[in-house]
């Protein structure tokens, strides 16, 4: 057997007896600890990352293509409906959906209450696979090729604000310029056909889902034209390519923007939780590193008889380095082990019963997301024992400076 193997096997089976026991025991502690905070951290940022995102998706697509002047307004401007341009952006790799909308901005009124909206007129193209997990009761608009639907898709927020539920009717009242500079109101009666919650406050509070027929009527537009175009991809982290390759085949005097540029508020928020993940990852591996360089000195410090009767045999510097150096191993090793059990443990759990709740006011989720990502589990596993044994390579070279006579002597 391996020389330095077999003297850490007999370390670690007289451990039971000896002093450092509590110190070891200590360490692995706080090696299982920094390690589950750094995987539930991981998969808390994660998963706060992709349900958050997911929703912004769902309800805008990743890519909206509409006129240059529409960016600060929500009465779109009419674009041409033109097949050969839908198939075009289809037929780009990437590419899941592509769909039609058309938005303008209203007013909501029942028999008690008033407020302002923005009806977003969708089509039978509609993407329902993505908004269908966010519809709470009813269900969602049924098209007809010819006629406008008279159906409605409000919020949470505002059915809970003007208390209506499905089955309900309210008047949307819209007001047109015209021609003489007289603005003039028009109304159309709408009947509640589902109620949704995406938890996107902001959004949830403004929008409500008509058919676009209805604001092609209204803005006396013909059936060809809407108001813009939302583009779905396939993996959100080729939005900037696919956009470009958007562009390209878009109308020079259309504007192309990823869902990024359009609203960065709520991404540069995500993006800030990434941060906040990388000071948490340092923090925990130098508690971890600190803990081990203190256990690794006590135990050198310990076994100093041990290392000079070693020395006076013949073994040389580096074998008795090793010793220690795979004791270490063995400590970590073992504290991984918990720590993976923990941490995973407590991702599992709260996935599965959602045990820690949030306002979803204030992060746009009621409970807290856990997205796993095992590859990334395994690359801190292995990343804290690497760094680990790396740094204790420093406290280990006390071995060389340990004179065997002395050490002998010493009890």
């Amino acid at each position: 057997m391996n020389f330095p193997f077999f003297i850490s096997r007999r370390i670690v089976k007289n451990d039971a007896r000896s002093f450092s026991r509590l110190i070891v025991i200590i360490a692995r502690i706080a090696i299982a600890l920094s390690l589950a905070v750094m995987i539930i951290s991981s998969s808390m940022v994660n998963g706060f990352r992709k349900t958050i995102s997911e929703k912004i998706y769902g309800f805008w697509g990743h890519i909206n293509i509409s006129k240059e002047s529409l960016r600060s307004s929500y009465d779109d401007l009419p674009i041409d409906k033109n097949e050969t341009f839908i198939n075009s952006i289809k037929n780009i790799e990437g590419v899941e959906h592509i769909q039609v909308y058309a938005r303008k901005a209203g007013i909501i009124k029942t028999k008690t209450d008033i407020e302002g909206i923005i009806a977003k007129g969708i089509s039978s193209d509609f993407n329902s696979t993505n908004f269908s997990r966010y519809v709470l009761d009813g269900k969602e608009i049924q098209f007809n090729d010819t006629i406008a639907s008279r159906e409605i898709m409000i919020s949470k927020s505002t059915a809970d604000r003007l208390q209506l539920k499905v089955g309900d009717s309210a008047v949307l009242y819209f007001i047109d310029p015209g021609g003489n500079g007289d603005y003039t109101p028009r109304a159309r009666e709408l009947f509640i056909t589902a109620i949704y919650n995406t938890g996107l406050e902001e959004f949830d509070k403004l929008f409500a889902l008509v058919d676009v027929k209805q604001i092609q009527r209204l803005n006396g537009w013909n059936k060809n034209q809407v108001g813009g175009y939302e583009v779905f991809v396939k993996d959100a982290a080729n939005i900037q390519s696919i956009a470009e390759q958007v562009d390209l085949a878009a109308d020079p005097f259309w504007s192309v923007q990823t869902i990024q540029q359009i609203i960065p508020s709520i991404f540069d928020w995500l993006n800030l939780q990434k941060i906040n993940e990388r000071i948490i990852l340092i923090l925990m591996l130098v508690v971890a590193l600190i803990n081990m360089i203190t256990s690794l000195l006590i135990l050198i410090l310990e076994r100093t008889n041990m290392i000079g009767i070693l020395k006076a045999l013949g073994a040389a510097n580096g074998a008795i380095q090793r010793v220690f150096l795979i004791n270490a191993a063995y400590i970590i090793s073992r504290g991984l082990l918990w720590g993976n059990i923990l941490g995973l443990g407590i991702c599992f759990l709260q996935e599965r019963f959602g045990i820690l709740k949030l306002p979803e006011q204030s992060y746009y989720v009621s409970v807290v997301p856990v997205e796993i990502n095992y590859w990334w589990v395994l690359l801190l596993n292995a990343g804290t024992l690497i760094l680990s044994l790396l740094f204790l390579i420093i406290p280990s070279l006390l071995v060389s400076k340990i004179q065997p006579i002395k050490a002998i002597r010493f009890s």
